[in-house]
């Protein structure tokens, strides 16, 4: 499940729930060698880790064959669809003469009951036949889309469509169908490049005498490039994006922009979500995906997470690190410190290594003799001020103004000697988390043994 489906099920999802509906799960798995049951669980879990639950399903086409045999039957019986005993061959033949007349490559209708007859057509030995729906050849089939607006396709653009294959598996356009009906979908929430499949469906409808599902095609989602969105732009799976340090609810939130607004708002919780879409603010044209504002977003779900929930996710990422978590201050507290430095876990496990990963040791830092001389002050305050932020603040600012220096000169290389950096978080707050024991150890070190 790439970024395309889970925004159509989460825009299926939403609509669904902002309107006391149902949401169908359904897996159209009749491309047998895509469908495997590895994509399944991508897709299950997927929505699982989005957060977007269904109320029925999933139903499997593929163990539906016996229904959608009975319906093309129903069609046949009818006069909606006939047997086309067309070989693979001459189906190409005909697509190459139509070519070379510059015609579009499209079926001839030679199997229709009556145009056999004329033709003098006679059944095939061991052929077995596909089942072709008999597409009106005259007027034009429309429909109000809740996104696009009023469309309209002339019938004489469209050919007489395959339902069934030889081997009983529907095409996607006659399956959806029959699993529409049975299942009472009431709208149809899908990208814009099924607008071109939904008057073959619409004809299939009608032919049925069932009603229609109201129909809405959504925008697609393009690169920055302007291009058909690939790996290359950032279309990777779901569950990459997970195993890539992402939040549910901040793709989720992500997603939920790309061709819908509501309002200026940018960050929002599922809830929220919920309670504001709808269709009316779908955009029409192509929503572009940026990676950047991916990651911007991404931040600022982190920044507002619980920090015990990131911490659960953090520690594996320590760990492969190299860093014992319960051999240094609380994790969740050094969280708190550092995740608005962070868009992702793996950033965020990089800012926590800060306490969890330095040895002390700090060869090739020159720190002027003045600045030696505040520090040892400042050790010597340290070893005996309550170890909290404020007091720890206090007796820095003590030191820097009796030494007379300004505070980079005393905050950078201390920074650098309890650290190991030169950018953290507020240096007191560091120094708090790190525990007095700590921070008098690394200072004696440094002080002590380069003088």
């Amino acid at each position: 499940m790439h970024v395309g489906g889970a925004r159509t099920a989460l825009f299926s999802w939403a609509y669904a729930r902002r309107h006391g509906g149902a949401f169908v799960l359904r897996i159209e798995d009749t491309d047998l060698e895509r469908s495997t049951q590895e994509s399944v669980d991508a897709i299950l879990d997927g929505l699982r880790w989005l957060g977007i639950d269904w109320n029925e399903g999933p139903a499997f086409q593929m163990q539906r064959l016996a229904r959608y045999q009975e319906v093309a039957e129903q069609l046949i019986a009818a006069g909606h669809a006939y047997y086309d005993y067309m070989s693979r061959e001459e189906l190409e033949a005909l697509r190459k003469e139509q070519l070379a007349r510059g015609e579009k490559p499209r079926y001839d209708g030679r199997w229709r009951p009556e145009r056999a007859k004329q033709l003098n057509l006679r059944k095939p030995e061991g052929v077995k036949p596909v089942v072709r729906f008999r597409t009106p050849q005259e007027g034009e089939v429309a429909w109000n889309d809740l996104v696009k607006g009023p469309i309209a396709f002339p019938n004489a653009e469209l050919d007489d469509l395959v339902l069934l294959r030889a081997d009983g598996v529907p095409t996607y356009n006659f399956g959806v169908v029959v699993d529409d009906l049975d299942m009472e979908i009431s709208h149809v929430i899908r990208g814009d490049d099924h607008v071109n499949n939904t008057p073959r469906q619409i004809h299939i409808f009608n032919a049925l005498g069932k009603t229609l599902p109201q129909f809405a095609h959504v925008p697609m989602i393009l690169g920055a490039d302007g291009e058909r969105l690939s790996k290359r732009h950032g279309a990777v799976s779901v569950l990459q994006y997970r195993d890539q340090g992402f939040l549910p609810e901040a793709l989720l939130n992500y997603l939920a922009r790309l061709g819908w607004s509501h309002g200026d708002a940018e960050v929002f919780s599922k809830q929220d979500f919920v309670a504001w879409f709808d269709l009316d603010h779908v955009a029409r044209s192509a929503a572009q995906f940026n990676p950047e504002k991916l990651a911007w977003i991404n931040q600022q779900h982190l920044k507002g997470a619980d920090d015990a929930r990131l911490a659960a996710l953090v520690e594996p990422e320590l760990r492969k690190r190299g860093a014992q978590p319960g051999a240094g201050p609380s994790l969740e507290r050094v969280i708190h410190l550092v995740k608005e430095r962070a868009n992702s876990i793996p950033q965020l496990a990089e800012e926590a290594m800060l306490f969890y990963g330095f040895s002390g040791q700090t060869p090739g830092l020159v720190v002027e003799e003045k600045a030696r001389e505040a520090l040892r002050t400042l050790k010597a305050r340290l070893a005996s001020v309550p170890w909290e932020r404020a007091a720890i603040n206090d007796a820095i600012k003590d030191v820097v103004k009796s030494s007379g220096l300004k505070m980079p000169q005393v905050a950078m290389p201390l920074r650098h000697i309890v650290t190991g950096r030169s950018q953290t978080p507020s240096i007191d707050a560091v120094l708090e988390l790190l525990s007095r024991e700590v921070v008098l150890t690394r200072l004696a070190q440094h002080l002590e043994t380069d003088r």
